[in-house]
């Protein structure tokens, strides 16, 4: 019996491609069934009312709601896409990606952090497939033939049929899965790619991004390379010699609100009807030029833009001539407002593609659907979506909180739980406002009402007590989000707490249900912090009202707020109410701001898309969920999760979500413990500048290594070049037992292999040694050093310092992974003739040559840290990994000839070497700048094992590395030291440096 999907465990990695968990289907045939059954369901169950013709909506497929316009399934396109764009990532050598230089260099980067484990923030898997399905999209695809023509046309057809003018991809990640970071990176890629290549058509500067509200807004200005917090910076997506480049972007973030053409000319409306007489009206709106101008003055000479739409399934062009649904009441009037959001952001859009044009547009969002109130059947897809990362995906992998919803109760003869669908049992027992009358009693919420409060409000104190233990430091928040503003303020009222006068004209203060989320306090005076807030999406955008109490009560954090605004050059003279209630709703859970200490947020319809709040731990939903769609976005808002550190399974610990009352999305899991992980403390690495720039350790930027062989014909001498073993653990197995059902068994070797003859071998790897290895690329080869090659390939393969075990044979040095491992060996005894002079030189990278301590600048959350001596470091923090290199870089700190030294964390540098043929990057641990009359700089690896590529690595570097960089002789003189004894580290460093030092004098 397969298991269910929901009740699968969560084992994915959120930095690994997702697991797939396969079922077999009727047939017995292995599907896919969460990219195949699992989307399909999930998007019928969103349609209300869809039924096939059966009247079974189970039965009901995509195929049925296609039409000759519109495909309705763009599942098979999102997985063959998803099949190319894999095997296209797959490829082993950087050249077949047909890629663009910085395209192919920021990909390297991001997959390096991406599989750095000591970097403590690092891309997930899902946000570096979007951005690589759109560079596929941008710059394989054109390339691929009748496949990728096929993408591209499958695009352009469903833009023809819902954006005739736009040419729009749609990415789609769930909440929580971090859309801003893939955002960054694809502003990264434009715009690294326009500033080296300014000719290019496929690549600009101009960014618009456009946002649904001021929230998100104000919240993406970390996309703006100038920002201090700036995304490239702080998560390291751009190499730090690129960051120049990063400046020229022409950045232009907005709210689509701002495309509304506005009055030139304010005037009351008996001016206007006196001025137009009896002809037309007079025309005082903006032109759309105007609004343009207004909205993005930046980008009116940049030439074709590129369009970012954050929370994207706001925008579309509604369906011409379609059948408009029959809806009443709310679902009426929230159709009206989606329809005219939808038309004024596709609007300004079409007016940009019109006066600057647009590349692209690229659609980001959770739940790219279409709403009601489109001519769409709602709850679809974006027939333009070309990545798809669901909700589902990221519960398994474990980027989100695990959502938890009720499965059963005590209440005989009910369908389903009672909460899970709770505004269906107590909708029409809400108490109701008539005009004129006073506001509802609170105390008379329907009892199921009540009881529910009382039931997940008791779990939320036993979450509160857990991390009041842990010391997290700010509170868990319980979220109740309301229909209307009345019902809100009823639930905001029984929960904190309210005054009331009585019919002698006293006033009462009446406690809140839940002690926690009161406002007030045992003897009646509000606190000075309210616990409890109401969020308004209409009073945020109208300015309305803030209490008097809660502003007076935040005079210092309004106050930094202030001068925050100040700093960034926006004016802080005025704060207005709604901006204050923006701030506090953005800074829930962030310490040390307006939001940080509120516990519980009643808000009226759902929390503006885009809150970040981390510390979401309940749900109770009191309005009606008619969609998938709006499930999901409700949900999402708990889904944030609190930490992510991994566990030493490379694993996020689990993190709960407790929902109550949203109906429309089924999750359940076995039980696990989620013991609350109080988020680490955060600090700054950075160079103290000016005052310890004397510090300051400067390194070059290698690329590769040029070697010439000697000009005399003398053997080489390879007594001090380590032995090459070639082992079946390295090569694969040698000797194997074949076995059928039935009959004799077979034995096989690679004995035939013996039959190669020596000079044979030597032939190949010597061609291989001239072809590959002594010349650069470009130039011809140099093949009037075959036969020197020859002669000192059989030289050594007749030394003692090739080890053949295991039945492996000499015939297999030939296989071009090995042979490459085999020609640097002989490169090692290579690196000096018997003059003396060095024969190996280092290949600089041609934009970036040199690094240097000064460029450090990062943020981490790694507790293994200390402050080193101001005389010893040009960095603030030592940043370590173990409690060996620790207890080194005491030593190295102590030592008499240390002038300055560094850890080699997030510094840069590195050292290029190849595994099998594979170019790899070595990070060794420290440098240290040795006081000395030549500058000296000693390269320190420490270890306490040591295995192959351990070997190769040490190799590379002292008979390649150190060589090269010093016949270069414009960064003083470089040593390399292994310490391989932690109990020695003091002794066997002080023996180094010596070491180092007498062979400088």
């Amino acid at each position: 019996m397969s298991q269910s999907f929901f009740d699968a465990p969560i084992l994915n990695s959120p930095y690994r491609v997702p697991e797939r968990n396969w079922e077999l289907d009727k047939d017995g045939r292995p599907t896919d069934r969460i990219i195949e059954r699992r989307r399909k369901s999930d998007l019928i169950s969103a349609m209300p009312g869809a039924k096939a013709k059966g009247g079974s909506q189970a039965s009901l497929t995509f195929d049925d709601l296609s039409t000759g316009e519109v495909d309705y399934n763009p599942t098979p396109y999102i997985n063959e896409l998803r099949d190319a764009v894999d095997t296209w990532r797959k490829l082993p050598n950087p050249s077949q990606w047909r890629v663009s230089p910085i395209t192919q260099r920021l990909l390297q980067h991001w997959r390096a952090i991406q599989a750095d484990e000591t970097v403590p923030i690092r891309p997930f898997f899902c946000q570096l497939e979007a951005v690589e399905v759109a560079i596929w999209l941008a710059e394989v695809a054109p390339k691929d033939g009748k496949r990728g023509k096929r993408f591209l046309e499958w695009l352009k057809a469903s833009n023809a049929a819902a954006n005739p003018d736009l040419f729009r991809i749609a990415l789609k990640l769930a909440t929580g899965a971090g859309k801003t970071t893939v955002m960054a990176m694809l502003v990264a890629w434009q715009v690294l790619n326009a500033a080296r290549a300014p000719s290019s058509k496929n690549f600009g500067k101009g960014f618009l991004i456009v946002a649904p509200g001021i929230t998100i807004r104000d919240r993406l200005r970390v996309l703006k390379p100038s920002e201090p917090d700036n995304y490239y910076d702080r998560l390291n997506l751009v190499p730090s010699d690129l960051m120049t480049d990063m400046q020229t972007a022409k950045i232009v973030i907005t709210n689509y609100h701002a495309f509304k053409l506005r009055e030139k000319v304010a005037l009351a409306k008996g001016t206007r009807a006196a001025l137009s007489g009896h002809g037309d009206g007079l025309q005082t709106l903006e032109t759309e030029g105007q609004m343009l101008a207004r909205v993005m003055p930046e980008l009116m000479s940049c030439g074709p833009i590129t369009v970012i739409n954050d929370e994207a399934h706001h925008c579309y062009r509604e369906r011409p001539d379609a059948e408009q649904e029959k809806l009443t009441g709310d679902a009426r009037k929230e159709a009206e407002e989606n329809s005219e959001a939808a038309r004024l952001w596709i609007s300004g859009l079409e007016a940009a593609k019109r006066h600057l044009g647009i590349r692209t547009v690229y659609d980001l969002s959770a739940t790219p659907f279409f709403l009601s109130g489109s001519g769409w059947v709602e709850g679809t897809l974006f027939p333009w979506v070309a990545s798809d990362f669901s909700l589902m995906d990221a519960i398994e992998c474990g980027i989100v909180k695990l959502p938890r919803v009720p499965v059963a109760d005590n209440v005989a003869g009910q369908p389903e739980p009672l909460y899970r669908n709770l505004w269906k049992a107590i909708g029409k027992k809400m108490p109701k406002k008539a005009r004129g009358e006073k506001k509802p009693d609170p105390l008379k919420l329907p009892l199921e009402l009540q009881t529910a409060i009382d039931a997940l409000y008791g779990h939320y104190e036993k979450t509160y007590r857990e991390w009041e233990k842990a010391q997290v430091g700010i509170p868990p928040v319980f979220i109740v989000v309301c229909n209307n503003t009345t019902n809100s303020e009823l639930v905001r009222d029984y929960i904190a707490g309210f005054e009331r006068e009585d019919e002698n004209g006293v006033i009462d203060t009446v406690r809140g249900r839940c002690a926690l989320f009161r406002n007030y306090a045992d003897d009646g005076e509000r606190l000075d912090r309210p616990r409890t807030i109401l969020i308004d999406s209409a009073a945020i955008e109208s300015g309305g009202e803030v209490d008097k109490a809660f502003r007076e009560a935040h005079a210092a954090e309004i106050e930094a707020f202030r001068r925050d605004k100040a700093a960034r050059g926006e004016g802080a003279d005025q704060i207005d109410e709604s901006e204050i209630l923006r701030e506090v709703m953005n800074t829930v859970g962030k310490k040390g701001k307006l939001g940080e200490q509120v516990r519980c947020v009643v808000s009226v319809s759902m929390l503006t898309e885009g809150w970040d709040a981390n510390n979401v731990t309940h749900i109770l939903g009191l309005r009606a969920f008619g969609t998938r769609l709006i499930c999901e976005q409700v949900v999402g808002r708990a889904l944030r999760r609190l930490s992510y550190d991994v566990n030493e399974q490379g694993l996020f610990t689990t993190e709960y979500a407790d929902i109550m009352g949203i109906d429309g999305l089924n999750f359940s899991d076995g039980p696990r413990v989620a013991p609350p992980t109080p988020p680490r403390e955060v600090v700054q690495v950075r160079a103290i500048s000016p005052e310890r720039d004397h510090l300051e350790i400067v390194f070059p930027r290698v690329e590769g290594y040029r070697t010439d062989l000697p000009n005399d014909t003398l053997a080489v001498d390879f007594s001090k070049v380590e032995p090459y073993e070639l082992t079946p653990a390295k090569a694969g197995a040698t000797e194997v037992t074949m076995q059928g059902i039935v009959g004799e068994p077979a034995h096989i070797t690679l004995e035939h292999l013996g039959q190669m003859r020596p000079s044979e071998i030597a032939t190949k790897i010597a061609s291989h040694l001239v072809m590959h290895k002594l010349r650069d690329a470009g130039e011809a080869p140099k093949t009037h050093l075959f036969p020197r090659a020859k002669r000192i390939v059989r030289q050594w393969l007749d030394s003692d310092r090739l080890i053949l075990t295991g039945g492996t044979q000499k015939a297999q040095l030939t296989y071009k992974q090995i042979a490459d491992e085999v020609c640097d060996t002989i490169l090692h005894a290579l690196t000096v003739d018997r003059d003396g002079s060095a024969v190996i030189r280092a290949v600089l990278e041609p934009y970036t040559p040199t690094g240097s301590t000064m460029d450090v600048s990062f943020n981490t959350s790694k507790t293994s840290r200390f402050w080193p001596r101001p005389d010893r470091s040009h960095i603030n923090w030592i940043i370590t990994d173990s409690d060996w290199e620790a207890k080194l870089a005491q030593v190295i700190e102590d030592h008499p000839m240390t002038r300055a030294y560094a850890k080699n964390h997030n510094l840069g540098f590195e050292i290029p070497y190849l595994v099998e043929g594979e170019p790899k990057r070595y990070r060794p641990d420290f440098l240290i700048a040795l006081d000395a009359p030549e500058p000296t700089t000693l390269i320190v690896e420490a270890k306490g094992f040591r295995d192959a590529k351990d070997r190769l690595k040490a190799e590379t570097t002292r008979h390649q590395w150190v060589p090269g960089v010093n016949t270069l002789g414009r960064y003083g003189r470089w040593a390399y030291a292994e310490l391989l004894d932690p109990y020695r580290y003091a002794e066997d460093l002080d023996r180094l440096i010596g070491e180092t030092l007498g062979e400088r004098a």
